[in-house]
């Protein structure tokens, strides 16, 4: 299925979630916050939030530094 992740339109597994999205472009959960649809989606909740064709998945990398 087709979604929008950070502005572009990407094709992953029909029956993803956050997570198994994540996993997909290979992007480490712990250092990322995902909005979806504009709502933030809770760490905790990744593996079991769905993502549905036409959803709009912004991932912002947490970044640390001094």
């Amino acid at each position: 299925m087709e979604i929008t992740v950070n502005g572009e339109r990407r094709e992953v597994p029909d029956d993803a979630t956050v997570a198994r999205v994540l996993e997909h472009f290979a992007v480490d959960a712990a250092r990322v916050v995902v909005e979806r649809n504009r709502e933030i989606v809770p760490r905790e909740k990744y593996g079991a939030t769905p993502v549905a064709e036409g959803d709009v998945l912004e991932l912002v990398e947490i970044v640390g530094g001094g």
